[in-house]
């Protein structure tokens, strides 16, 4: 039970130099890359810099004792520190200490939410959010995050939560442009497009390794940050409108629970649930591509508490709510984290950082994190993902294109929201509507196929169905009207044989209109049969007596049907379209 709740338990006990000196390498790497990425990301979620280090020291010794994957680094990530903005920024606070109180309360109830859907294992209702819904969110939301940026390459002040309120904001500033930070701005973002691309190359072409080069290609921002400072004081660029971090608090963050304000927590609930399930499909999606690749695995209801408990050490120490990053957790698993230890390592660095070098990240301009943003955030949009579900399932691509388009409209929470709907409504239209095939025999095979589709043998008094889908309360009807139309069209027929080979699941209500299908073709002279049924499905109908009253029988597959019921040798249909 301990090691269940405790995976620390299970893998700390073989833990040794060889390991520690792997997730050591590991964590130092790692360290160096969260730095920005904590600055850039607190900025972000409309907090003061300070915080975004704050909120990368618990939470990743937390998830060390708590979680599951040997590669995952925890901590504040681009769309998560939106949708934090997107919270806070709407209770109207302006009090940069209260704001953090605000942060503090959306981790701690984020936290509390993830570990409750641990411990009663509801990890599959992130099943909800559909791979198509999310890559629409998390492109608008890429675009969005990148546009708020802007304002800090421009020099300017401007809001706004959606797509025309930032570039409306934008807009009516252009006259305000600060020219030393654009240029700043302009550079720092060239330069990181270049390094994603051009620097693995050429230090490849240097001779370096392949693992190292790309390494170094993702210590880009470390340069950019030094690189900015340096240029900042050294021509006093402060003075002339270009916008600095400022004094970054030095020391540890002090430990205590956010104060209970029950209006607070009222307003910030419905955002932190939002937040825990984003969260953890991000996250968990990052953890499952990393330990196939170690031929591990990970128990996604352990990690709804790892990352719950990531989040309520993130809330007692001042951050913010925070999950698994998918560009610090490849550099972790690249530079050869052999254990959940090395996200335990890197807190140390971090809190190392918090203690001695804040002092130097005084003349940081903010335009050298919001470049670094924009370029780490503009990787994640994505709007092939258009074309191809337009071209595989008309569906998805409705929810998809709900999804990017409320996002950018309407706001990150309501645009994740209405792709859910969509999902599930449209999820429930088509399996409203299950798919039901006429099938024969396959010449003197045992396989049986679509009429439509395959020249068949069929009989005149037999009717074979199979339905491709469970039977459940939203489709129970359709098998009922189209078996009384077909009848009605064909009046010699005297057995129609249910194939249940796709019928995984039969509620209540399938099972009354089955019993209801049955008595019709008992008042017709018909006889209904089943065929293929499975063993649980089987179990529930005899559980209820159903067969006792079938005016039929139970095969076990469609060819015990066929040669049990019909007398003639039939004849071939005529498919009415080929098999592409």
């Amino acid at each position: 039970m301990l090691k269940q709740y405790f995976p620390i338990l299970q893998w700390g006990r073989d833990y040794n130099k060889t390991l520690l000196t792997d997730d050591a390498v590991a964590a130092m790497i790692v360290t160096i890359m969260l730095i920005p990425q904590s600055l850039a990301y607190a900025l972000l979620a409309g907090l003061p810099a300070h915080v975004g280090l704050y909120a990368s020291i618990l939470p990743l010794v937390a998830y060390t004792i708590f979680g599951t994957s040997s590669a995952l680094a925890v901590g504040p990530v681009a769309v998560v520190s939106l949708m934090t903005a997107t919270a806070i920024g709407g209770l109207g606070i302006t009090d940069p200490d209260a704001l953090i109180a605000a942060a503090a309360m959306l981790a701690l109830l984020s936290g509390v939410i993830l570990v409750v859907m641990g411990l009663l294992r509801l990890g599959f209702l992130a099943n909800f959010l559909s791979h198509p819904v999310i890559s629409g969110f998390i492109s608008a939301s890429g675009l969005i995050i990148a546009l708020s940026q802007f304002k800090h390459l421009l020099g300017v002040q401007a809001s706004g939560h959606t797509l025309i309120e930032l570039v409306g904001a934008l807009v009516s500033k252009l006259d305000q442009i600060n020219t030393p930070t654009l240029i700043m701005g302009v550079l720092a973002t060239g330069f990181l497009f270049w390094v994603r691309k051009g620097l693995q190359p050429l230090l490849k072409a240097m001779g370096l390794g392949a693992r190292m080069a790309g390494l170094l290609a993702k210590m880009g921002p470390v340069a950019v940050i030094i690189a900015t400072i340096v240029a900042t004081k050294g021509f006093d660029l402060n003075q002339h409108g270009v916008a600095i971090v400022g004094e970054v608090p030095q020391g540890l963050p002090s430990l205590s629970l956010p104060g209970f304000n029950a209006d607070l927590w009222g307003a910030l609930a419905g955002s932190a649930l939002l937040i825990s399930i984003i969260g953890f499909v991000e996250s968990v999606s990052v953890a499952q591509t990393l330990a196939a690749k170690k031929r591990q695995r990970i128990y996604p209801d352990q990690e709804l508490i790892g990352l719950g408990a990531s989040n309520l050490a993130s809330a007692v120490s001042s951050g913010f709510p925070v999950t698994g990053g998918f560009s610090r957790s490849v550099v972790n698993f690249d530079a050869g984290a052999a254990t959940p230890a090395a996200g335990a390592f890197s807190a140390i660095g971090i809190a190392l950082a918090t203690m001695f070098l804040t002092p130097f990240l005084y003349y940081l301009p903010k335009a050298a994190l919001a470049a670094t943003i924009i370029v780490a955030v503009l990787s994640l949009v994505d709007f092939s993902i258009l074309r191809r579900t337009w071209v595989y399932s008309k569906a998805d691509f409705t929810a998809v294109f709900l999804t990017l388009v409320g996002t950018l409209a309407l706001g990150v929470e309501i645009g994740v929201s209405l792709g859910v709907v969509a999902s599930i409504l449209l999820y429930l239209m088509k399996t409203a509507r299950p798919h039901i095939a006429i099938v024969g025999q396959v010449g003197e095979s045992e396989h049986f196929r679509n009429i439509e589709r395959h020249q068949v043998r069929v009989w005149d008094d037999l009717l074979s169905i199979r339905v491709d889908q469970s039977l459940y309360f939203a489709n129970a009807r359709s098998l009922e009207d189209f078996v009384t139309a077909h009848l009605a069209d064909h009046p010699k027929i005297k057995h129609v044989v249910l194939q249940c080979s796709a019928v995984n699941e039969i509620d209540a209500s399938a099972i009354e209109s089955l019993e209801a299908i049955n008595e019709k073709l008992a008042s017709m002279g018909v006889d209904f049969h089943l065929s293929e049924v499975k063993g649980p499905v089987m179990d529930r109908l005899d559980r209820i007596h159903f067969t006792h009253h079938l005016s039929g029988q139970v095969f076990l597959s469609q060819m015990d049907a066929v040669k049990g019921l019909v007398k003639t040798k039939g004849h071939l249909s005529k498919p009415l379209r080929q098999r592409p």
